[in-house]
């Protein structure tokens, strides 16, 4: 199974992978909006790799064969100061 994969030229840090190069039909108009123009990045043998960077490659491969589709986002910023406080146990009450 090969994808095309396309970074977004409006947010940073997602990525959409689609069964077929430019071919969009199947991403809902709605996400295509948020996601503005794709810029392919690569196209990826999935049958050859057994593992993705930031995504469980299972989960990619069922959504493209279901949906046709599979977005990545980028994972959520954490907050290091409140990671912080949790960790020495600082309570301010």
């Amino acid at each position: 199974m090969i994808c095309a994969v396309y970074k977004s030229s409006r947010k940073q840090e997602t990525y959409l992978f689609i069964e077929k190069r430019d071919d969009f039909t199947k991403v809902p108009d709605a996400l295509m909006a948020m996601f503005g123009t794709p810029i392919l990045v690569m196209m990826l043998p999935l049958s050859k790799r057994d593992h993705l960077g930031f995504a469980d490659i299972e989960k990619v491969k069922s959504e493209l064969v279901d949906k046709g589709f599979y977005l990545q986002l980028p994972p959520p910023v954490e907050n290091l100061l409140e990671a912080h406080k949790t960790d020495i146990g600082y309570n301010p009450d």
